[in-house]
């Protein structure tokens, strides 16, 4: 039989330090217990517990300190802080630090019996994913992502450290980057791997609806509303939630958000009371979410929340050096989805891919290399005459004195062509806002909201030293 798992409890106030062991105890856990952060450290080392839970406020060493000391020696144990009414902050703070959890007094039962269940299926799935991970690296590949360039490695080494925990990831990147695909790979490290995963476009979402889809509904709760109906968070229960284009969501829905963040615990549209969920929630814009808080249309205290970590992927442009793994990759992919034997690439055809500039990131990569399996299924490699016409070829110069072109440098980024692009057309309508939108094929909700963008920049930059 397994033997026990050790959880050490460090509470100076007796009456809750022994309650706990108590209930502890109740569950099958063994228990230790210290009075104080120092007391606490001295058993950690000498008892070797998988789990510490303690408290933030005690004498001689504080919570934090002792959750900094056990992470510092670099002992795989969870620790989950017990913070008063109020001090919130002080357990992002501990979160930041390493912390796998923390959970409000008075202490729920039910939850810290989840977060205990949580953290010992997290250690049993770090031992069983730790040799993988190691031999994935080596090859460049990290889950459904892939890359041997120093970027990506960054980015790969930056997933293993944070996603065994429960914290909240804010990933940004350009459209097309894979930011779905870190999230999906954040997920598939932890111990929440084999319960839902559930990503959710906000920008794809009507305004009036967010809220019920986020959260859920009664039936008769509004108009249409005939019949009780699951959000994505109670979809999402055990698992893991991506919000995706953050910035799209109503700042009423960002407020009710943060709620339910901090408190773990929601209420569907119409109900009269609220339930408790289990959910790791990443948030993920391709927005300067700096920018979107200056604008007003992210909430700086949801942007705080949610960016205990921040992941930022690189476009495809600055790592081009990963082309041909992520080529046989995807290739592979293809080849199954749609029955093809597709060899390789030939030399010519990935100098012009590592040529291009890849407007649409991995993305347009991935849709590329699809175009190209299919038509060349009978020539066992993709030649130059599989890829689409004119793919990769120097731009025709730009028309001289022509009012109505936009000329854009070689090597100039998405960012700043689209830039350019937005304020040519502008001024071609006379600032006419929604005729503008009309021609760039954009809603006029997207165009302002990159006005603003492009205003928090220019300010920056003229404020920087």
């Amino acid at each position: 039989m397994r033997a026990p798992v050790k959880v050490l409890i460090v509470e100076d106030e007796a009456h809750a330090r022994m309650g706990l062991a108590e209930l502890i105890s109740g569950w099958g856990y063994r228990t230790e217990t210290a009075v104080d952060g120092l007391d606490g450290l001295e058993k950690a080392t000498a008892w070797d517990p998988a789990i510490v839970v303690t408290d933030l406020k005690m004498p001689r060493m504080d919570g934090l300190e002792l959750l900094t000391r056990l992470t510092d020696s670099g002992e795989k144990t969870a620790v989950v802080v017990l913070t008063a009414q109020g001090s919130v902050a002080l357990a992002v703070d501990a979160m930041k630090l390493g912390a796998y959890d923390f959970i409000q007094k008075p202490v729920d039962a039910t939850r810290l019996k989840t977060i205990l269940a949580n953290a010992v299926r997290q250690r049993e799935t770090e031992r069983e994913l730790e040799v993988t991970r190691r031999q994935l690296r080596q090859s460049g590949v990290l889950g459904a992502l892939v890359g041997v360039s120093r970027a990506m490695q960054e980015v790969f080494g930056l997933i293993e450290r944070i996603a065994p925990s429960n914290v909240s990831v804010l990933i940004t990147g350009e459209s097309g980057t894979g930011k779905e695909l870190v999230a999906r790979t954040l997920h598939d490290l932890s111990e929440r791997k084999g319960r839902p995963f559930v990503a959710v476009n906000c920008a794809a979402i009507p305004e009036p609806l967010m809220e019920s889809e986020i959260f859920g509904h009664e039936k008769g709760s509004f108009t249409g509303a005939v019949e009780r109906r699951a959000g994505c968070f109670e979809l999402a229960e055990g698992g893991t939630l991506l919000l995706d284009e953050l910035g799209e969501m109503p700042i009423g829905t960002q407020a009710k958000l943060l709620r339910v963040l901090e408190e773990r615990k929601l209420r569907r549209l119409g109900a009269r009371t609220e339930q408790d969920v289990d959910v790791r929630v990443l948030a993920a814009t391709n927005r300067i979410p700096e920018a979107a808080v200056a604008a007003g249309q992210l909430r700086a205290d949801l942007y705080y929340r949610l960016n205990v970590f921040h992941i930022a992927l690189p476009p495809l442009r600055d790592h081009l050096d990963d082309i041909p793994a992520m080529v046989q990759a995807m290739l592979q992919e293809m080849n199954q989805k749609h029955g093809r034997r597709v060899a390789g690439v030939s030399g010519s055809v990935l100098a012009r891919l590592q040529q291009h500039v890849w407007p649409g990131n991995a993305r347009e990569l991935r849709n590329l290399i699809e175009r190209a399996v299919i038509l060349g299924q009978d020539a066992g490699q993709i030649e130059l005459a599989h890829l689409p016409p004119g793919f990769g070829r120097t731009a025709a110069p730009p028309v001289v004195n022509n009012p109505n072109s936009v000329s854009v440098r070689v090597g100039a980024t998405v960012g700043e062509a689209e830039r350019l692009l937005i304020l040519r057309t502008l001024e071609h309508t006379g600032q006419n806002k929604t005729r503008a939108a009309e021609l760039l094929g954009i809603s006029l909700k997207t165009l302002h909201n990159k006005l603003k963008e492009y205003e928090y920049l220019r300010e920056n930059e003229v404020s920087r030293p």
